[in-house]
């Protein structure tokens, strides 16, 4: 008996300003160990590099890239044009600069098929290409920095609330309408809520593994997590009882250090003891962060850390209201499945 077809995949990919990592990332799709057909759609945001030309090449090079105008520059848009303009019945995310292990779509399609599950998703798996991006790279990587995220740090396979990117069953998607464009970030998160309140089921695997490129930069580094932080509020207001206290350790950490260095500079030296804690803290979890890598990196991850907790605490706490109820405004109930259908 002739050995059954895998499903066709469609790979979408919003991109902006990705000329470092595209036709990388691109290479990392095409080269699956895949035996089902295979599409990549790239959703093209208004780069200001070289993104748009590589994209062409890629085209060129290849019959399964195609490419869609993304105008607004926003994932969520991106995505929900990438989505529209595929056509098989398994989507997988990938972002620009996520390089996807060789084996990643045809593990998620098993998981998909063992576990019934609407979206499977594993972990962010972090790498640098120097010094600055290895110490980023471990900081993502460590408890200390992102507390006990499964996606980030690893965990045991199960259900969960959310994945990094995701790999979906296109009738999920369709059934909820696709992505909330008004999430700038946290659109993944939204999604998957609609997706379990619909009866539907996220399931985590550390089977999944994408490599990400960290931020080059300390500026870029503090912009992505000071966004984090804020859409995180944004989310916390959207939905109540989805807050932790893994999300609320970064602005309390803020907080105490501004207090402690205005009681410091305006009451007494011992305000200082909560900054001067917290630097002896990020220094002492850098150590066993650090192993294996460079000196140069292992420097600076103190930095990254500080950075990312720092960034994150204050988008939180800066977050405004008129951005969450803009969002709240915007909320879709989750799509129920017809009697008699589903997954």
């Amino acid at each position: 008996m002739p050995q059954q077809q895998p499903p066709a995949v469609s790979v979408i990919m919003p991109v902006l300003n990705e000329e470092r990592h595209l036709r990388n990332a691109v290479r990392h799709i095409l080269e699956q160990e895949y035996a089902g057909e295979m599409e990549v759609v790239i959703a093209l945001g208004p780069s200001a590099d070289r993104t748009d030309e590589i994209a062409a090449e890629l085209v060129a090079e290849d019959a399964r890239v195609h490419t869609v105008p993304n105008p607004t520059g926003r994932t969520p848009a991106a995505l929900n044009a990438a989505i529209k303009a595929s056509r098989h019945p398994i989507v997988v995310r990938v972002d620009g600069h996520g390089m996807l292990s060789p084996n990643y779509i045809a593990t998620a399609v098993r998981l998909l098929e063992e576990t019934g599950a609407a979206n499977v998703g594993g972990i962010m798996h972090a790498e640098g290409e120097n010094a600055w991006e290895d110490a980023v790279a471990a900081a993502m990587t460590s408890r200390i920095g992102v507390g006990n995220a499964a996606f980030h740090t690893g965990g045991q396979a199960g259900p969960a609330e959310t994945v990094y990117l995701g790999v979906f069953r296109r009738e999920a998607l369709e059934q909820q309408g696709g992505y909330n464009e008004e999430f700038i970030r946290a659109q993944d998160w939204e999604l998957n809520f609609r997706i379990r309140e619909a009866g539907g089921q996220i399931w985590f695997s550390p089977e999944l593994r994408v490599q990400y490129r960290p931020r080059p930069s300390v500026k870029a580094l503090a912009k992505q997590y000071k966004d984090y932080g804020k859409w995180r509020h944004v989310v916390a207001r959207y939905h109540a009882g989805s807050i932790n206290l893994r999300y609320l350790a970064p602005p309390t950490a803020v907080c105490a250090i501004a207090a402690g260095l205005v009681v410091g500079a305006a009451v007494t030296p011992w305000g200082l003891v909560v900054p001067a804690g917290y630097l002896a803290a990020i220094a002492a979890g850098s150590v066993p962060a650090g192993k294996g890598l460079s000196l140069k990196a292992r420097a600076q991850i103190p930095l990254a850390l500080a950075t990312m907790h720092m960034a994150w605490g204050a988008g939180f706490l800066t977050s405004p209201r008129s951005l969450a109820r803009r969002v709240i405004a915007s909320r879709r109930p989750a799509v129920l499945a017809p009697a008699g259908g589903g997954e």
